[in-house]
């Protein structure tokens, strides 16, 4: 008798294996030739060489002296790039390095918080593009990032994909759809108008303007315009200087916000949200939604005068937060808010801190003009120090505005999913945040807020900048706000969460 036809178990397939070395292109060792990156660790040591041996030879001995940087550069470029592998599993990311001391170092996927695609001016003209793995945890250290510099820009593509989405290193398919993209923002060239209002924007043309004075006054004679038969009198000089410094600021900073955030457009593509800026090296930064805890609100002090802001994501463990969080460089406060609220809704308005936050605040703003009257008052009789009096008095006299523009930035709130906490005066931010992102509370209690009935507490989170507070709410407030800020584990810190007298 013939036995029946027994049908085979069925099989698992065998894990895919690990590439253990793709290798960056090529290319890769030109840029870093031009860009003298690997040699100049050489420099501190070339520089008493050339010091010793001097340039006696003239331009033969500079001639010799570039090649020679040169092929070093070149030299170390190469091996750099000989020694340099990356690998990308299903599991994690292993960057392998150094030529005589070999460096492996190994990232889980799930350690993994964003991934930033850059190409820079070189990067671009040769195909190339620069892939930074962010791994930190909540640091914004160098070593806590791996960098795959030299891909192409399809590798590029691919590589974030995988980290991001945890695929294999299997290539995709032709004729595989990429998830659609569904626009998120996107910068309008009218708003680079509101940079001349933006502190950061205003650092480098300012140091310009310092730098251009200061050449103006080593200049030698010979170089100098002749101004023969012009007669400019120093107040017409002084106008002439603050013109030229105002053009050259407002010019610079419009310049500058063009070139970090020029054709800025945030996207979201799938489970992730893309942001795509830059004129001269342009970035692709791609962060996981489900990693976002919240968002900021920031305002300074001249973008609340035409009603402008920024927003950030509040992105666990994520590195250099403040730029790659951005999700609206620069924009209306009402188009920044709309564009937070998409991610995670506001618990409500905010609660304004009892009147006396407000006495603290005044008094606070006007203890300096104070002392600086006392001082003056002492002084005058003495030395005939007039002038001592009257800064204190214009001192006095700007305090009570300014402990009235600081108490009017502080609120709080909470909701059934988030809270929101506001505080700041040169640059208001309003922090709104998920309750699970709070792992726990601090509150601070000076003697005299003991006095006042008030007191400070500071949401913990793992996101941003690590904590966000509340300063100069009501004492008694305290333990009802971290409770409803909080999940079901605040609940029981209600007996300890209100401070003593």
């Amino acid at each position: 008798m013939t036995p029946p036809p027994t049908t085979p178990p069925p099989t698992t397939p065998p894990p895919r294996p690990v590439d253990t070395g793709r290798r960056t292109s090529p290319r890769i060792v030109l840029v870093h030739t031009a860009t003298f990156r690997q040699a100049r660790q050489f420099v501190p040591a070339m520089i008493p060489l050339v010091a010793a041996t001097g340039l006696g030879g003239g331009t033969t001995t500079v001639v010799a002296l570039v090649v020679g940087v040169t092929l070093l550069s070149l030299a170390t470029a190469a091996l750099s790039w000989w020694r340099f592998t990356y690998a990308d599993g299903p599991a994690s990311v292993v960057v392998t390095r150094g030529l005589l001391s070999r460096s492996v170092r190994t990232v889980p996927n799930d350690r993994i918080r964003g991934v930033e695609v850059e190409a820079g001016p070189l990067h671009r003209v040769f195909g190339l593009v620069r892939v930074r793995i962010d791994a930190a945890a909540g640091a914004a250290d160098k070593d806590e990032e791996l960098v795959v510099d030299g891909v192409s820009r399809a590798e590029g593509d691919r590589l974030r994909a995988s980290v991001l989405t945890h695929r294999s290193t299997a290539p995709l398919s032709e004729d595989a759809e990429p998830a659609p993209e569904e626009p998120f923002a996107r910068f309008d060239n009218r708003w680079l108008l509101y940079a001349p209002l933006v502190g950061s924007y205003l650092a480098v043309p300012m140091a310009a303007v310092g730098a251009l004075m200061r050449l103006a006054q080593e200049l030698p004679e010979r170089f100098r315009p002749d101004l023969d038969g012009v007669h400019v009198s120093g107040v017409q000089a002084v106008v002439v200087v603050v013109v030229v410094a105002l053009v050259v600021l407002v010019a610079g900073s419009i310049i500058g916000a063009a070139v970090v955030n020029w054709g800025f457009r945030l996207t979201r593509r799938g489970g992730s949200l893309v942001a795509a800026r830059g004129l001269v090296t342009r970035r692709h930064t791609e962060l996981e939604i489900d990693r976002i805890r919240g968002w900021t609100l920031s305002e300074g002090l001249g973008m609340r005068w035409v009603r402008a802001a920024r927003v950030n994501a509040l992105v666990t463990g994520l590195g250099d937060a403040t730029r790659r969080g951005q999700l609206l460089p620069l924009g209306p406060r009402d188009e920044a808010r709309s564009l937070g609220v998409r991610l995670v809704p506001e618990p409500g308005p905010l609660r304004q801190h009892p009147p006396a936050a407000r006495r603290r605040r005044i008094v606070r703003a006007v203890s300096a003009g104070l002392l600086v009257t006392a001082a003056g008052a002492a002084l005058t009789p003495l030395l005939g120090w007039w002038w001592v009096l009257v800064l204190g008095l214009v001192l006095l006299a700007l305090g009570v505005p300014l402990g009235l523009g600081r108490y009017a930035a502080l609120g709080h709130a909470a909701g059934a999913g988030a809270f929101a906490v506001r505080s700041g005066w040169l640059v208001r931010e309003q922090a709104v945040l998920q309750r699970r992102a709070v792992v726990g509370w601090q509150v601070q209690q000076s003697p005299f807020q003991r006095r006042a009935g008030l007191a400070s507490v500071t949401a913990c989170v793992g996101a941003g900048r690590g904590g966000y507070t509340a300063v100069d709410m009501a004492a008694d407030d305290v333990a009802a706000f971290a409770a409803a800020a909080s999940e079901a584990w605040a609940d029981e810190l209600r007996p300890v969460a209100a401070p003593t007298g």
